[in-house]
């Protein structure tokens, strides 16, 4: 079940329907929508009535100016559906209207929020020169430099508007963006754990598969062995893609594996595997080491079926593990193919602070890796 915000993380949650990346109002956005409204009412109403000295073309009636400033403030509800039509109607009405100045100021704001800034600027633009002109049909003081005074303040009011939107606007599409790439990261994830996890039993499925189908004569003892070894791998097939989602669902590393396991399973393919050591298999139990000898193993078993597989395993605790595959390349096989499992190995080795090397030199395939000893506890 989703799980919702408390009360206060709720009231500070972005969520608006026409902001980049959001598709929910919030009791955030109710919130704000209030506020508009009352702090355009808070502008514009000491502005309603007489004023000195006398605007060029008369005062405006109570019984006009009065409504269309509340008319102006309630409009900022409709701010987010049509944000730049309705800033231009508030910037341009408060030219002969000064109590919709409230309005059209958060209105900018908004635009500014939620389209992108060449629109703002430009509605940013109209709101200078509405400014000026609407100072000079109502003259604020008859103190000299008072118009050019007012229209600077104003103009500066504007542009802090239109860049405090502006800053809002880029910080909600960072979000969204580091969002969309934490989201494509876990894909990528999953796509490597799946393609190591079962990439490694299909192959030994396909090995054992192949020997029934070219061999149908063979003896009984081992026909029921391979049919065996093609059970066993198929129900491990199923847990490795259980054990996937489940650490999709608990978050953790998931469980730790043996290469121990991993050798014995290849030999008992058919695979020959000489084994060189300082390190004994069974204590390296780090996911990230497990998945670079399943891979090279799977790799060999693919492209190189007939032939065997050196795996040196060295290193001291509190130092680093040392990994290296080699090799012969058969005929017509120029390594593994696609290499996809290789880029995914290094995408896991390089932020465990390890490093990676495979290539083909002198008809041999080498995939070495180094980890980070901490990596294992």
């Amino acid at each position: 079940m989703e799980s919702k915000p408390g009360i206060l993380a709720a009231l500070i949650e972005p969520g608006s329907s026409a902001a980049p990346g959001y598709g929910r109002r919030t009791p955030r956005d109710r919130v704000v929508d209030v506020a508009c409204v009352v702090l355009a009412l808070l502008i514009g109403l000491p502005v309603v009535g007489d004023r000195q000295p006398e605007p060029r073309f008369g005062q405006l009636p109570l019984w006009l100016s009065l409504p269309l400033c509340v008319a102006g403030a309630l409009a900022l509800l409709l701010r987010r559906r049509w944000p730049a039509g309705l800033a231009l109607v508030m910037i341009v009405g408060s030219t002969a209207v000064p109590s919709l100045g409230g309005a059209g100021g958060l209105a900018l704001f908004s635009v500014s929020v939620h389209r992108r800034p060449a629109v703002s600027l430009s509605i940013g633009a109209v709101a200078m020169a509405s400014c000026m002109i609407q100072f000079w049909i109502y003259p604020i003081a008859d103190a000299p430099n008072a118009y050019p005074i007012a229209v600077a303040l104003t103009a500066l009011a504007c542009l802090a508007l239109v860049a405090w939107g502006i800053v809002v606007r880029t910080r909600r599409q960072l979000m969204v963006s580091l969002s969309e790439r934490a989201v494509r990261a876990e894909r990528e994830r999953i796509a490597r754990d799946m393609h190591d996890a079962l990439g490694h039993r299909l192959s030994l499925l396909s090995v054992h598969a192949g020997a029934l189908e070219f061999r149908p004569d063979m003896p009984p003892e081992e026909l029921a062995r391979a049919a065996g070894v093609i059970r066993v791998s198929a129900r491990e097939s199923v847990e490795d893609l259980r054990e996937i989602v489940g650490v999709l669902r608990s978050g953790d590393d998931g469980p730790r594996r043996g290469i121990a396991k991993l050798i014995a399973e290849s030999r008992a393919a058919g695979m020959v595997i000489e084994l060189v050591t300082s390190v004994e298999p069974a204590a390296v139990t780090d996911l990230t080491a497990y998945r670079i000898v399943q891979e090279g193993l799977t790799n060999a078993r693919k492209h190189a079926p007939r032939q065997p597989v050196r795996l040196t395993l060295s290193g001291t605790p509190g130092a680093e593990l040392a990994i290296e595959l080699v090799n012969r390349v058969e005929s017509g096989s120029g390594g593994p193919g696609s290499r996809v499992g290789l880029v995914g190995l290094a995408e896991r080795v390089s932020p465990a602070g390890g490093r990676i090397e495979y290539g083909t030199a002198d008809g041999e395939f080498r995939l070495a890796a180094w980890l980070p000893w901490r990596v294992l506890r």
